[in-house]
């Protein structure tokens, strides 16, 4: 236990949720038992690690129970069932407000955080400097704080949690608020921080995870899904949140006439295009159509259902093939991503000469009007180990509309992939 900071075993987090407040009376009074309530598991026996001196990231959609298991690590609740270890003096960083006396002065909850950490008052006095030097709030300090802004409440809170001298650092999405240049402040404290506090980090950036966790485990609804290296996790992940519900592999013999067809008109990928890859195998085509009127598109609203396929030549047998496309923004930046082997699924060895499409069905990703970009990719191996062999930068542009009728929020979900050989 000495090299663990954090253990989880068999850690649950249940809620009652009762229809009717009258019914929490009901079933404290009822002589039998009954039951009055559901019982909604926020966090459901998970169990992990953490060492001292790594940084932990942990991913997953909203409401999917980080931000529970976070407070229970703090101590903030109780499990309902399993344990939880801590080796060490924790500070933390959760939802704005968290810690912080609203009708207090910023001074005066600098001092109250610091006798909450076990710190004298002439110990605080020495750390003061460094606090409000880092916050760098100016005269607000001496006001409450039921009156700054976002911003200020998270650089005086950050501030105070990285100089209280905390052998664990945890942070929930709080340094989505704020400037620019304080959050790369921050991220700058935090790499200083990183080979000697252990360091527990909460974000929907899964670029931030990327550059500064050297691990991550991924929660959805309650459950740890997986656990491991950053950048493999989150390709995992971004597919999941495009899709992960899939059924059924079948070959053009199979298939329906309008399936023929469609493959059959897909685009041509434009000759000036740059390719990247050793040739084994090319891609030659790729076309966006609607999933209702099975329509090729161009303009698209979010959350529109749409069928992608792609067309590709094996130039020599390959085995373990991978096929798998990027939306990306007009930056650059993969907005979202996915592939057969992310997920799970198998694709037969492709032969020499031969022509295969493959098609991905999905709900378009909620995003902003504008253009964007989808980047097909065909590989072998493994998603950790395999050979490019064609990657087409911006092969297809598409324009996203705002939806008319109505608004849309939340994630996006893949319905299906199809896989159609075209021998």
């Amino acid at each position: 236990m000495n090299e663990i900071a954090i253990q989880a075993t068999n850690v649950s987090k249940i809620y009652k949720l009762y229809d009717k407040p009258i019914d929490r009376l009901k079933e404290s009074i009822n002589p039998f038992g009954k039951k009055y309530h559901q019982e909604f598991h926020a966090v459901n026996d998970i169990s992990f690690d953490v060492k001292k001196g790594e940084t932990l990231g942990i991913i997953g959609k909203n409401g999917s129970g980080k931000s529970t298991l976070l407070k229970m690590i703090t101590g903030v609740l109780n499990p309902s069932s399993g344990q939880i270890s801590v080796n060490g003096k924790i500070s933390a960083l959760l939802e704005l407000g968290a810690g912080f006396n609203p009708e207090l002065t910023g001074l005066e909850n600098i001092y109250m955080n610091g006798t909450i950490m076990g710190y004298t008052k002439a110990e605080m006095d020495r750390k003061l400097d460094d606090i409000l030097s880092f916050a760098d709030i100016g005269d607000f300090i001496h006001q409450a704080v039921k009156i700054y802004s976002s911003g200020m409440f998270v650089r005086l809170a950050f501030s105070v949690a990285i100089n209280i001298d905390p052998e664990i650092l945890i942070i929930d999405e709080a340094l989505s608020v704020g400037d620019m240049r304080f959050q790369q402040k921050c991220f700058r404290k935090i790499d200083e921080f990183k080979d000697t506090k252990t360091i527990l980090f909460v974000s929907h950036d899964l670029s931030v995870i990327n550059k500064y966790c050297n691990r991550a485990i991924w929660i959805n609804e309650g459950i740890m899904i997986d656990d491991g290296v950053p950048k493999e996790l989150s390709k995992k992940y971004q597919a999941f949140m495009i899709g992960a519900n899939l059924n059924k592999t079948v070959t053009v013999q199979d298939s329906n006439e309008m399936i023929k067809d469609t493959i059959e008109h897909i685009d041509s990928i434009d000759e000036s295009l740059d390719v990247m890859g050793d040739d084994e195998a090319r891609i030659t085509g790729i076309s966006l159509f609607d999933a209702e009127s099975s329509q090729k598109i161009s303009i698209v609203e979010p959350n529109q259902a749409v069928k992608l396929f792609i067309k590709v030549k094996a130039n020599t047998n390959i085995e373990d093939p991978i096929i798998g496309f990027s939306i990306k923004d007009r930056l650059g930046n993969v907005i979202a991503q996915s592939n057969s082997f992310v997920l799970e699924q198998s694709i037969p060895e492709m032969h020499n000469e031969k022509y295969y499409g493959f098609g991905f069905e999905f709900n378009f990703p909620p995003l902003n009007m504008g253009q964007y970009s989808i980047s097909p990719a065909v590989a072998s191996g493994s998603q950790e180990v395999h050979t490019q062999h064609s990657w087409i930068h911006d092969a297809l542009i598409i324009q996203v509309m705002p939806v008319q009728k109505y608004q849309l929020s939340g994630f996006f979900v893949m319905d299906n992939v199809k896989f159609y050989s075209l021998e």
